[in-house]
């Protein structure tokens, strides 16, 4: 059994979150994806300087770590953050109440792969930011995950379908209803991904969507992509 169920609880960016099976376990990529987004909030001064702001949806909340993570830096900020799991849901929700962060974040069971699913979420539109670490394993690639992993972490939270694409593909096609003009998505993705997202996103115009920048996690290998809105 990995160590962080043993312990049930795991440090995530000097947040002590709590860690229930089979709920994803965060993993040390992810504290660069946020502190890239971080980044591109403090470059924004137009958003950080609103009087509630940022608004941001987390796809796949699993524990909370991305969410409470930005909530925490993130003073003004305002999160939704879903998850198709009850698990995660769950967890989240006792996470964000054992950091009391719960009054500045909403928890929704939402599966973002079914039809008209965005339409939930439009009481929060316009959102300045989608965040989301998704299941982006390529499935011929899950038997090759440790041991430990495939035992005890639930696959729907890996698995990303063929070409590990299913769940991103999702995102970016419900992201333009609910983003501001230049509202930005930040993913965590396989490395392989990169070129197959800039390829989707080209064939698919109608989502006035452009991907604006890969950055490398500290392997070296792409892992993080940035993606913009600009157009209706």
């Amino acid at each position: 059994m990995p160590v962080q169920y043993i312990l049930g609880e795991w440090d995530f960016r000097g947040l002590n979150l709590k860690m229930t099976p089979p709920v994803f376990i965060p993993r040390p990529e992810t504290e660069e994806l946020v502190e890239w987004v971080l980044e591109e909030v403090a470059q924004r001064p137009h958003v950080v300087g609103t009087q509630i702001g940022p608004l941001i949806l987390e796809v796949g909340c699993g524990s909370g770590a991305i969410s409470l993570s930005l909530l925490n830096q993130l003073p003004e900020s305002q999160v939704i953050a879903v998850d198709k799991e009850e698990a995660a849901i769950s967890l989240t929700y006792d996470n964000a109440q054992r950091l009391q962060l719960q009054d500045r974040i909403r928890i929704i069971s939402l599966d973002v792969t079914l039809d008209g699913s965005w339409t939930h979420l439009l009481p929060w539109a316009p959102l300045d930011l989608i965040i989301s670490n998704p299941p982006y394993v390529f499935h011929e690639d899950m038997e090759q995950l440790a041991p430990e992993i495939r035992s005890y972490e639930d696959p729907v939270a890996l698995d990303g379908g063929e070409d590990g694409l299913d769940i991103i593909t999702s995102i970016l096609t419900l992201a333009p209803r609910l983003l501001k003009d230049s509202g930005s998505i930040f993913l965590e993705v396989d490395p392989r991904h990169p070129e197959l997202v800039g390829t989707w996103l080209q064939s698919r115009p109608d989502l006035y969507l452009h991907l604006m920048a890969v950055r490398k996690d500290l392997c070296g290998r792409p892992r993080f992509l940035h993606v913009q809105k600009s157009g209706p």
